[in-house]
C-alpha cells in the first residue's frame, strides 16, 4: 500500500456521553458548521487586515488583527468540544469550503468602510448560526456545549459592536 493512501475507514469512537446518538449527531454537525464558519471569517478577517488601507489604517488593522486572533481562538474549542461529545470534526480545507456559510471575498480592493460593514454582518450571521446551534444544545440538555456557545455569542457581539462604532461617520 502507498504510505500516502489511506484505508478508507470507518472510526468508531466509544467517548463516554449521557447523549443519544441522534443529539451527539445533530450537536456535532451543527458544531462542525460553526467550526467551518469561524475558519471562514478568519480567513476573511485576515484577508482584510492584510489589504486595508486609508486615514485609520493603524486602528483598524490593529483591531482586524485582534478579531482575527479572537476568532482563531475559537476553532479549536469548537473541535474540542466535537471530540469530546464522541464525533469526528473537519478534516480539510475542502470540507471547510463544503460547510461554510460565510461568503469568501476575493475582490482586490475592497475600501475599508465596506470591509466594517462586510465583516459586521458576517459575525451578525455567525451570531445566528450559532444561536440555531445552541437551541440543538438545548433540546439535547447539552448544558456544556450551550454554555461555550453563550461565550462565542457574547464575543461575535463584542466584535459587532466595534466594527460598528468604527463604520460610524457621526
Amino acid at each position: 500500500m502507498n504510505p500516502g493512501h489511506r484505508a478508507n475507514t470507518t472510526a468508531v469512537l466509544n467517548t463516554p456521553t449521557s447523549m443519544s446518538k441522534e443529539s451527539v449527531r445533530d450537536i456535532s454537525n451543527g458544531l462542525n458548521q460553526l467550526l467551518a464558519d469561524c475558519f471562514a471569517l478568519y480567513i476573511k478577517t485576515k484577508n482584510f487586515h492584510w489589504h486595508m488601507s486609508g486615514p485609520h489604517f493603524r486602528d483598524y488593522h490593529l483591531m482586524l488583527d485582534e478579531h482575527a486572533d479572537a476568532i482563531l481562538s475559537t476553532t479549536d474549542d469548537i473541535a474540542e468540544r466535537v471530540r469530546r461529545i464522541g464525533a469526528i470534526t473537519i478534516h480539510s480545507v475542502g470540507q471547510i469550503a463544503q460547510l461554510q456559510r460565510i461568503a469568501d471575498n476575493d475582490v482586490d480592493f475592497v475600501a475599508p468602510t465596506t470591509m466594517l460593514s462586510e465583516l459586521r454582518d458576517d459575525n451578525e450571521q455567525l451570531v445566528a448560526e450559532m444561536r440555531v446551534t445552541h437551541d440543538l444544545c438545548e433540546k439535547a440538555k447539552d448544558v456544556a456545549s450551550a454554555s461555550l456557545i453563550e461565550n462565542w455569542i457574547d464575543q461575535a457581539e463584542k466584535r459587532i459592536w466595534f466594527l460598528f462604532e468604527a463604520s460610524r461617520t457621526a
